[in-house]
């Protein structure tokens, strides 16, 4: 099988690796691996293939190997000696690999972790059962004991792999899928938008392996965004990160999903357009959507039909070949429902509409039941053709350019139940013919030209009808919206440029540092470059003419040049507030107004944390971000103490910062408390202590009891 010589040097090569191996968990996050040596990480995947093939085969020999017809089999032993030596030396070099692989950026979370140990534990166990297997000891009880063991640790490694690069229990998906939840119940987020993530997106942006620091598995981690910003700004699809990505060639390197993945296919990519387009957000049912909006047509085609409500059509389903020729980028046509014969039509784009667009739909005009044609230079004498959509029991002509005096076209259409026309010019006795439509129990005529005494006289005529006024323009002053802050992150260790924006053009942005509210003519006026080099809090508000100023942003920078090597608790904040542990006072996350996210460590006792680093740093400021909500219970620290030195049995205090009396009705804020440092030379080990109060003045419902030390962030400069 292998020369002597070969077999000793593939045995010491075995005992190296697995010494390397110990060498590589050992070092822990302290290993940098450089970027040369990168490539060489990710043939991980490429190669893993190979020693799992061979170790199951010498396993399986293994397993037998006592048996009286294999034992004397001179072939079959060496064989068996040959593969699983072969075997442990590449699975050893594919476990180094992996650890090389999992040092880069947005590799983490508990199924890495799963997947490292299973996988090391192949090396160490095959590599003892090759070392030990010639021994008087090892007997057919030990082949057979650790071959299961071998191929347990194949399957459960295998199983956390496909779930770090395919997405969450990818293995078993396939035969635990969800039933369908009926439309009248089911979320827009959770039960469509959700599911698109989850098969498209969900295996590199989860939290075990973040690619671009983005992770898609929760409504938090979806807002924040990733390192290139914030994926979606709400009803601005023009400048969303997201759509971006999806719709760039798929050649390019940015496209999402990447080259090589299962694409985002048309009506998943409509979906999520109208769901940033429209501020839906993640608490909205579909069924709160209006009857006639593109984003319930097409959630109707992927979810169950609400039950006992389900509209029974005594036409036949149209020929899919039609269908798919007349989907175009102007034009979408969906099936109303899972099965069912019914189409709703979407026509989008105004610049490509012509009277052709519906003229087109002839062939399937019995089959479409919804119309949406808000928006699209729709003009009166088109009505007669949309009459001939003669099963059309859903209408949208919102914002087109009919006057209606041509309405009483659509009265022939039998099924007719609602019909928009709001932001249409309406001319004079427009709806005089409503009493026409036998079965339209629904219209939409908000911001027309109707008077609200033209309104309340249709709905004396009309009793059967629901009239849909909504918001009326009636020429008044209203405010306009704030701006928008565009900084993905507010913690920095190097100037960054300030990022303001606003979606309607031609507002003036000021702002201010100095803690003043900012106004339209002493305030700075924001324009791009603007550099934030220190500790910094900005207000800005918006300006434009004809509107009422916006309310007032406020966001705090915060500098931070040195960052501890390690960070231990000296006491230990309360098990309710915990966060991530004491990595969360230094992982350059915020945590916000909301005391309750999981993000604040909570004290009722001195808070005491120890700080060290390698290589001695010359401090002069320490801040300490807080959180105050009197009504809660969380005050300010009354005093901080920073002491510094060498080490932990040579500090001394440096500083101490104390922040004086707190009232009743103070506001609730969180802000950074700076402690200036007292020069003592470059510290090696920093320890701070923040002190609650012990006990709470009469004026609060919890006098007597300690308050609670509320923090987030250290930042060191």
């Amino acid at each position: 099988m292998i020369k002597s010589s070969h077999k000793g040097f593939a045995g010491k090569l075995l005992l190296a690796l697995n010494i390397f191996i110990l060498f590589l968990l050992a070092a822990g996050s302290r290993l940098v691996i450089p970027q040369w040596l990168q490539p060489v990480g990710r043939l991980h995947p490429v190669i893993l293939h190979f020693p799992i093939v061979i170790l199951i085969l010498a396993m399986l020999m293994e397993f037998f190997r006592f048996r009286s017809e294999f034992a004397k089999e001179k072939f079959y032993q060496d064989f068996a000696t040959t593969l699983l030596l072969i075997g442990a030396l590449f699975a050893g070099i594919t476990v180094i690999m992996g650890l090389f692989l999992s040092r880069e950026p947005g590799y983490e979370g508990s199924n890495l972790q799963w997947h490292k140990w299973f996988g090391v534990s192949i090396v160490f166990i095959s590599s003892l059962i090759y070392w030990f297997r010639g021994t008087s000891w090892y007997s057919s009880r030990s082949a057979m004991g650790g071959s299961v063991i071998v191929m347990l640790c194949l399957v459960a490694a295998g199983h956390y792999g496909a779930d770090i690069t395919h997405g969450d229990n990818f293995i078993l998906a396939p035969v635990m899928k969800k039933d369908l939840v009926p439309i009248d119940k089911a979320l827009v987020y959770k039960d469509v938008i959700q599911p698109i993530f989850e098969s498209k997106c969900t295996n590199c942006h989860n939290p075990d392996k973040l690619k671009g620091g983005l992770m898609l598995t929760d409504e938090a981690s979806i807002l924040k965004g990733g390192r290139a910003g914030k994926l979606f700004v709400p009803g601005q699809p023009q400048v969303s990160l997201l759509l971006q990505r999806i719709h760039l060639p798929d050649d390019e390197k940015k496209h999402m999903p990447p080259a090589g993945k299962t694409q985002l296919t048309p009506a998943e990519m409509n979906l999520l357009y109208l769901w940033v387009k429209e501020n839906i957000g993640f608490k909205k049912k579909v069924y709160d959507l209006p009857a006639n909006d593109s984003l319930r047509v097409i959630a109707a085609t992927i979810l169950k039909p609400a039950e006992a409500t389900e509209e029974q059509y005594d036409f036949a389903a149209a020929d899919e070949k039609a269908i798919k020729k007349l989907n175009n980028n102007y034009r979408g046509i969906y099936p109303l429902g899972a099965g069912s014969p019914a189409l709703a039509v979407n026509i989008y784009n105004k610049s490509s509409y012509t009277p052709n667009v519906l003229t087109e739909l002839s062939d399937i005009k019995k089959q479409v039941v919804s119309l949406d044609l808000h928006k699209m230079p729709v003009k009166d004498g088109e009505l007669k053709t949309i009459a001939q959509f003669e099963n059309l029991r859903t209408l949208n002509l919102n914002y087109t350019d009919i006057t209606g005096s041509t309405l009483k076209d659509l009265s022939s259409l039998k099924y007719l139940r609602s019909l928009s026309i709001a932001g249409d010019k309406l001319s004079p006795h427009a709806l005089d013919q409503l009493s026409a439509f036998k079965s339209l129990t629904e219209l939409t005529i908000w911001n027309t030209s109707l008077s609200v005494a033209d309104i309340q006289q249709l709905k004396k005529t009309n009793k059967k009808i629901q009239f849909i006024e909504g918001f009326k323009d009636d020429g008044k002053v209203i405010q306009i919206i704030p701006p928008q802050i565009k900084n993905a992150q507010f913690v920095f260790s190097k100037p960054i440029p300030l990022l303001l924006g606003h979606p309607i053009k031609g507002t003036d942005i000021r702002y201010t540092t100095d803690g003043s509210k900012p106004d339209s003519i002493k305030s700075a006026l924001y324009k791009p470059g603007i550099m934030i080099a220190d500790n910094t809090t900005i207000k800005a508000k918006a300006f434009k003419a004809g509107w009422y100023g916006s309310d007032i942003i406020s966001y705090t920078f915060y500098k931070n040049t040195y960052k501890p090597d390690s960070i231990q608790f000296i006491t230990a904040p309360n098990e309710k507030y915990q966060a991530d542990g004491a990595k969360t006072l230094i992982d350059g996350e915020l945590g916000g107004m909301n005391f309750d996210n999981g993000k604040w460590l909570g004290w009722q006792t001195d808070m005491q944390v120890i700080m060290y680093f390698n290589k001695p740093i010359a401090l002069h400021t320490l801040t300490l971000n807080c959180l105050k909500v009197i009504g809660g219970q969380i005050f300010l620290p009354t005093e901080i103490q920073v002491w510094g030195g060498s080490d932990k049995a040579h500090l001394k205090l440096i500083s101490t910062l104390r922040t004086g009396e707190q009232k009743k009705n103070d506001p609730a804020i969180d802000t950074g408390l700076v402690c200036k440092l007292t020069k003592s030379g470059p510290v090696s080990c920093i320890k701070l202590v923040a002190k609650p109060i012990y006990k709470l003045p009469a004026w609060h419902p919890a006098k007597g009891k300690p308050s609670w030390v509320f923090a987030d962030e250290i930042f060191l400069n």
